[in-house]
Parts: structure tokens; sequence; C-alpha cells
């Protein structure tokens, strides 16, 4: 594997080299393993560098992180750490460890072990290999389930019969690995994912593992895909006894793809959005308010995120007809959408294509987004109006007066203050 450990990035190979320094400083069996070996074997970037240390790993993270002068987040409970090379760049740190499922679809009870031991806890077997980085064997691939030939056959294998039963998030790993590298999931795997779900081993799950391996899933680079696959397979009973994605709702979620790349291309310097989260609203789509709330409260949403859910879902279709006319003052179009997030706004425009509501909210974005005006509370209160609420009326009464074109200098801002504060 010494060839392939070359060619990565010389960011990241520095970096291999001096784990594997420490390595052989503290006599200590140090290796590379899972997701960062699958990528390196397959020649995907990856800047997650994970490792087993057979022994302490926290220990080894500790003095690592000294050598890095890296922040250093450990876990003992689980014999785990992090270091923060960088920003974009991190170190997993784990002790060698063995676990057992007490219960099905539970969280496993973990205890120290050798690398085969942990290698055979893993999901599946093209992410169960290791690379040696000490000093007698450095660049010796360990492949003890024969992952290196699945990825060669670009299939999807469990390690044991039961390991969907143990962790039936496994099921959207599956999926997940299936379609990124587009790999198959091999037979007999087939068969047995399947006879979970017919058990409803979904079900069993704590729901905000479920949302996070969901997240996962959304975040990949074409959803849609993903998505068709789990209604296929696993079905989204898991989200919403009885969701069945129709096809208006896949033509949803891939308008809302393009919209997304629109929007990226278009106004780079904009906040970035939160994709999983549109595509998930785009899923759910279909549902009333109130299975909508029941969602958030299930899946333990963050209270932003099920702000903007609930939002979404409470548009009116007066609101969307009033916004689908062709002439409507821009006051009216900034009342309408400044108070709505970037994912609600891109939502609408994929789902309500009416040339004049796709015109307005375009000019939204372009023009009328975060536009505000030149007075402040100081020339109010140089012509003797008293703080108070009657400030925002006022300013709302100018910005909307600056929207329709009434005025466009601090000048005429100003002479208009005058004449409303003669009122007030």
């Amino acid at each position: 594997m010494k060839e392939y450990l070359e060619k990565l990035p010389q960011e990241i190979k520095d970096l291999v080299y001096l784990i594997s320094d420490t390595a052989c400083r503290e006599d200590t069996a140090v290796y590379l393993v899972g997701g960062f070996v699958r990528d390196l074997i397959l020649g995907v970037k990856n800047l997650d560098v994970d490792i087993v240390v057979e022994g302490d790993g926290i220990s080894f993270a500790e003095k690592l992180s000294v050598r890095l002068n890296a922040k250093l987040v450990s876990h003992k409970r689980f014999g785990t750490a992090v270091i923060m090379v960088k920003p974009h760049l991190k170190i997993d740190v784990a002790s060698a460890r063995n676990e057992h499922y007490p219960k099905p679809a539970h969280l496993p009870i973990v205890s120290s072990g050798t690398l085969r031991e942990d290698l055979y806890r893993r999901d599946f077997t093209i992410n169960a290999m290791a690379i040696s980085i000490g000093r007698e064997a450095f660049g010796r691939l360990i492949d003890f389930f024969c992952g290196k030939r699945d990825l060669f056959e670009k299939k999807i294998r469990i390690l044991h019969n039961l390991s969907f039963i143990d962790d039936p998030t496994r099921i959207f790993r599956a999926i997940r690995f299936e379609k990124r590298y587009n790999f198959k999931i091999e037979p007999l795997t087939l068969k047995i994912l399947k006879e979970s779900v017919k058990l409803n081993m979904l079900h069993k799950v704590q729901p905000q593992r479920l949302r996070e391996e969901l997240i996962l899933i959304l975040k990949e680079e074409r959803p849609l895909v993903y998505i068709k696959r789990i209604q296929a397979l696993a079905g989204l009973d898991f989200i919403k006894p009885g969701l069945c994605l129709s096809k208006k709702t896949y033509q949803l979620i891939g308008s809302l793809k393009k919209q997304l790349v629109w929007f990226k291309e278009t106004y780079p310097q904009k906040r970035p959005i939160d994709e999983w989260l549109i595509f998930f609203i785009g899923i759910i789509d279909s549902l009333t308010i109130k299975d909508t709330q029941a969602i958030c409260k299930k899946f333990v949403l963050r209270l932003g995120e099920e702000k903007r859910l609930l939002l979404y879902k409470e548009i009116s279709r007066k609101f969307i007809l009033n916004l689908c006319r062709e002439k409507v003052r821009p006051s009216e179009i900034f009342a309408g959408f400044e108070p709505l997030s970037y994912e609600i706004l891109l939502l609408l425009k994929a789902k309500y294509k009416g040339k004049a509501f796709q015109k307005h909210i375009k000019d939204f974005f372009e023009i009328y987004n975060g536009m505000r005006i030149l007075i402040s509370g100081h020339d109010l209160g140089a012509l003797g109006v008293k703080p108070g609420p009657v400030y925002q009326k006022i300013f709302s009464k100018v910005l909307n007066a600056k929207l329709d074109g009434i005025v466009k200098t601090k000048d005429e801002e100003l002479a208009l203050i005058r004449k409303i504060a003669k009122i007030h």
C-alpha cells in the first residue's frame, strides 16, 4: 500500500508520516482504518484520517496532539479522541475495541479488543480494512474479510448475518455507499437487509440516530437517487407511517436540486444553505402541519430547523396567489419574502413555476434582499419624535417608499420623515 500512501496530498502524507513516527517513538501499533483506507484505494479525497491504536488510544492521541500543537477532544468512555489539526482536517483516534449489542438496535457495549475484533465490528467489508503504519510493517494492508476484493468488484457486503439486526442504521449506510460509489449491495446482504426491514428493525432505533443517518444521505451529491432507493428497499414509515412519495414529490425534490445549483452559482456571497433541510421538507411536503409538528418532535429537530419547516407549511394559498400576479409593488414582494429564510424561498421557487412568481423571487434576491434605509433614530430624534414603537412604523414607511422608488437618496428620505413626523 506504500504506493497508495505516496499519492496522498502532501498535507495528508506529512500527517501520516508524523503519526507513524509517533507510533515508533512510543513503540505502539497504529493503523489507518475504515473509510480512510477505503477512499485511499478508490482514489477518493478524504480529509478525515481514522487511526486505531492497539493499546491506549487516548494516551497516544494526547502525545500526538502535543507534537501537532492541535486541539484534542477525548471521550474516555469509548476510548476515542479527535485531534483538530486544521478547520478542514482532523484525526479520529480510537483504541482497538470489541463490542456486543445487549439488545437489537441498541447502542453497543464497548470493551478493549484486538485489531481483528475492531475491524469485525464494522458495518461492511469495504470499511473493515487497515494499513499498518508502524516501524516494521509500514504500508502493509490488513484485510481479514476480503474488503479490497469487494472494492474492486464494487460490492457492499456485511460482515455477519446479524449486522442489520445489531444496528439497523446500517441499512441507510448500505444505500449511501452503494449510490455514492455506484456499487451494488451483494445478493445475500440485500436478502438480509430486506428481512430486517420486514422485522421493522428501523422502528426500534432511537429517532435521533435515524435523523443523523438521514441527514448524511440528504447531504450527498444526488439525494433524489438515495431517496428513491430508500423508499424501494426500506420504505419511509420510519419518518411517518404510510408515507409514500409520489411522482410529484420526486419532481419537487429534483427541482430543489436545480434551484440549489442556481442559487450557489448566482449568489456565492450569500450565506450557505442548509441543503439537507430543504430536501427533508421536500420529502414531507404532502403532510399536514399536525403531522409535521409530530415529526419535528419525534426527530428532535433544532428550534431553528423546526421554525423554518413549520413556517413553510403555514404559507397559505392566498399568499402564493398574491405573489403570482404580474403587477406587484416591490414593497409587497419585500414584505412577503423578507421574513422567509433562503431555504423556504428556494422551496417556493422549486414548487411554483409561474413566470411572475419566479421573477418576483429573483428580483427579491437580486434587488430587495438586504435593502436598508439611510436614516436613523438620530434623525427622528432631531425632529422631536420621541423614541418608541412609532420609530419602527416610520422606518417601515420610508423603506416601502424606497423599495417602490418614491425616495432614492438620504435627502429624500429625510424630506419624507419630516412629512411623517408632522403627522405623529
